[in-house]
């Protein structure tokens, strides 16, 4: 192993530095890249201080080319580095890329069947950002016909046809005139069925032009909205609605009314016995809400109208302070024979 006292031209000071780098004999210093070893002195220097300055550039070169001299090693080339080139720019490339397969992403239980990894998977090739030459193969190829047409003998004979029947002669007297054929075409049931639908269709849409003749638009008796497609039954789910209303305080204090009669009777001598109709009607009319009341919905929504839900309710809904809005849109139905949506606030009416 040689020293590297026996470089020439290395000093006191300059062994120390290259110590200090890492550098402790000629092999390892013919190793070395002159830049590198520039800067790694300059550092060692900047940190230990054991010279005033660091050797130079130039020195170092020849110590590097005298160790490898003495040991033997070579230099070292550096490859040169090619920069990727965009090859998707170039006319031939794209039409090779238009003409070549297209990969489909592979799906993961591929994967799993045939138990390969992600470093099975070859990489591709991405020709906008390409290092190297690049093969181009484009040919100009027109795909075959599927159907191949045989091809057609040609004779050389020539065949004369023998003359047809002469053409029939046309009677003008028998021609009728168009003007004549013309008339009122018949009213086929597919017509009628159309003018039908049509009809219901522009029903359901706006009401009739005699329901609102002589009403003043802005007033509420002037029917407006979509036609509902149950309005019967909305308007005994609104009736119910009211009913209940009233006479489930009426059943639950004509109740109190009566069970204090009987325990206390020299008290509440006063209370008559008529007032058992409102208990016993009272889950009469529950069971009929519950049939028509709580099916009774907007048909534009879709919502119930006549059960209470906590949410927002529309800007244009009825509403009266101190009764909410259950009571005043039925109120309204049955009055005015339309009524706002309590939710989406579409007008919907109970009339044609």
């Amino acid at each position: 192993m040689t020293n590297l006292q026996s470089i020439p031209g290395i000093g006191k000071s300059s062994l120390e530095l290259l110590e200090a780098a890492g550098f402790a004999n000629a092999e390892s210093l013919a190793k070395a890249g002159v830049d590198e070893l520039v800067k790694e002195l300059e550092r060692a220097n900047q940190i230990l201080r054991i010279a005033e300055r660091a050797p130079g550039r130039k020195d170092i070169d020849q110590w590097i080319s005298t160790a490898r001299t003495l040991t033997g090693v070579e230099e070292e080339t550096v490859p040169e580095m090619v920069m990727p080139v965009d090859y998707e720019k170039s006319p031939q490339a794209a039409s090779m890329l238009a003409g070549a397969p297209f990969a489909i992403p592979l799906p993961a239980k591929v994967l799993v069947e045939q138990k390969l990894g992600v470093a099975d998977i070859p990489p591709g090739i991405l020709l906008n950002r390409y290092s190297g030459d690049l093969e181009i193969r484009v040919e100009d190829r027109v795909p075959a016909s599927r159907n191949p047409k045989p091809p057609v003998p040609v004779s050389s004979n020539v065949m004369i046809s023998d003359p047809g029947p002469s053409r029939i002669e046309i009677d003008t007297a028998r021609i009728k005139s168009i003007d004549v054929l013309s008339g009122p075409a018949p009213r086929t049931g597919t017509t009628k069925k159309l003018a039908q639908d049509d009809d219901r269709v522009a029903l359901i849409r706006a009401p009739r032009v005699e329901t609102n003749r002589g009403k003043d638009p802005s007033s509420r008796r002037y029917i407006r909205g979509v036609l509902h497609s149950h309005p019967i039954s909305l308007s005994i789910g609104a009736i119910l609605t009211l009913v209940l209303t009233l006479l489930l305080p009426a059943g639950i204090v004509s109740a109190g009314l009566l069970l204090l009669s009987d325990l206390m009777p020299q008290h509440f001598q006063w209370v008559p016995k008529w007032l058992l109709v409102f208990p016993l009607c009272l889950p009469v009319v529950g069971i009929a809400w519950m049939i028509w009341g709580m099916n009774g919905s907007c048909r534009i929504c879709g919502q119930r109208l006549f059960v209470p839900r906590m949410c927002l309710k529309n800007s244009k809904a009825h509403h009266v302070p101190g009764l909410g809005y259950i009571l005043p849109v039925s109120f309204h139905m049955l009055v005015f024979r339309w009524f706002r949506c309590t939710y989406c606030g579409t007008p919907v009416r109970l009339k044609k």
